[in-house]
């Protein structure tokens, strides 16, 4: 069963920033509503009132969509919403106009002053919003301007003083101006966040091609030189066997040695890579936490400790990685090791605790749970080892892996520790 909030954990760090900034936009549209439509019932009468607040609504609603769609095409996902830009602009000029005409031909007093900010505030999330959907900042200047000479063109019927109309319009002007800039950083902050996000998914693939390299260059240098050798002496074998010389089988025989010597060393550089020293591991884990932008804390000592004994916990470290990186949101990873009454514990605690199931393993993305670590608590039974996961606090998940230590190699690693 998913647990409150879950939604919003298995986001990652982009989306969250994008889910804020979405609704962001969306409680402007909300703040239009009650600033300007919801005051006007304690500015005039009901009926006027309810004019100016459907107007108003109507407005904030083509506002909450047209940024909506202005955050996906700026996200690459739709393509600009040229329409939809002028439908607001239609309909800010429309709500500003039924303003202008309330304000001119309704009951004097308070009802001017409400339907004259239904006109300056629209004019203003107008402004603000269509910016959102503009390239460039002279087009943006541009709509912000036009905003501001069309605010203070549509005062004229109401023979406005023109100091009174420049003043609206410098209102106008500055307000959306604000508007418009404090959306445009927020998508430029968006932006950033996902550029960063797909920087650290390129180090962490280079991290892991490196390690590919690695890889096929130690094999390489293990083969290349026996396969030539190989090569070479087959060649002489078939050169004597064809002349009917007995040293072709002696050249077969050594070529048979080279063979299974080759065998051999493959088989020890597979191993070497496949085996999970724990030091190797406790590096290779600090540097691809940190390709991935999370700090790591890693404390006590290694050395001393028996080789099955490394291999056991290395997995664990491994595997703790995977499950950091994969399923949940971490800023920080700590490992400590330490001995404690002739047992060795390693803890892997992260600050990013993902979804669990009902064995403490993280739900990962192809359904509940996994089978790193049933696969772990194989490897440490083979040890007499136990291990232990599960979230210890909020936003908090630690995984405790102890195995015992023989007497001799215990006595080593208080030697070391010491």
């Amino acid at each position: 069963m998913r647990r409150p909030g879950g939604w919003w954990r298995t986001k990652s760090t982009p989306e969250k920033v994008e889910t804020y900034t979405r609704w962001s936009f969306h409680f402007f549209g909300v703040i239009e509503i009650l600033a300007l439509g919801v005051t006007a019932y304690g500015r005039t009468g009901a009926g006027l009132a309810t004019v100016l607040c459907l107007l108003v609504t109507a407005h904030a609603a083509v506002c909450m969509l047209v940024s909506s769609h202005a955050l996906d095409w700026t996200l690459g996902r739709r393509p600009q919403p040229v329409r939809m830009m002028w439908t607001l602009v239609a309909v800010t000029a429309v709500v500003a106009i039924t303003a202008v005409g309330i304000a001119e031909r309704g009951p004097a007093g308070e009802v001017e002053t409400a339907a004259g900010s239904v006109y300056g505030g629209v004019m203003c999330y107008g402004a603000g919003v269509i910016t959102l959907g503009v390239l460039g900042r002279r087009r943006r200047i541009a709509v912000v301007g036009a905003f501001a000479l069309g605010a203070g063109l549509i005062t004229f019927p109401l023979e406005m003083p023109a100091l009174a109309s420049v003043v609206l319009a410098g209102l106008v002007l500055v307000t959306g101006g604000f508007l418009a800039i404090t959306s445009i950083f927020s998508l430029w902050l968006l932006n950033a966040v996902y550029a960063l996000d797909d920087a650290k998914e390129t180090r962490a693939r280079l991290a892991v091609a490196e390690e590919r390299l690695r890889f096929g260059r130690d094999l390489h240098d293990v083969m290349g030189r026996n396969l030539a050798v190989i090569a070479l002496k087959s060649e002489l074998a078939v050169q004597l066997a064809r002349r009917g010389r007995p040293e072709a089988v002696e050249q077969m025989i050594e070529v048979q040695r080279i063979a299974q010597e080759s065998q051999r060393e493959v088989r020890d550089v597979v191993r070497g890579y496949r085996e999970a020293a724990l030091e190797v591991e406790l590096a290779g884990a600090r540097g691809v936490l940190s390709a991935a932008g999370i700090v790591s804390e890693v404390t006590g000592e290694t050395a001393g400790l028996p080789a099955e004994v490394q291999s056991a916990l290395g997995w664990v470290v491994r595997e703790a990685t995977t499950n950091v990186l994969r399923h949940g949101d971490a800023k920080k990873v700590a490992v400590t090791v330490r001995m404690s009454e002739g047992r060795v514990v390693l803890t892997v605690e992260n600050d990013g605790v993902a979804e669990t199931t009902g064995d403490g393993s993280p739900a990962g993305p192809g359904g509940p749970g996994g089978s790193g670590l049933s696969g772990l608590r194989e490897r440490l039974s083979a040890v007499d080892g136990t291990l232990e996961a599960g979230p210890v606090g909020k936003g908090v998940f630690r995984l405790t892996a102890e195995v015992p230590l023989p007497a001799a190699a215990a006595g080593a690693a208080l030697e070391v520790a010491s």
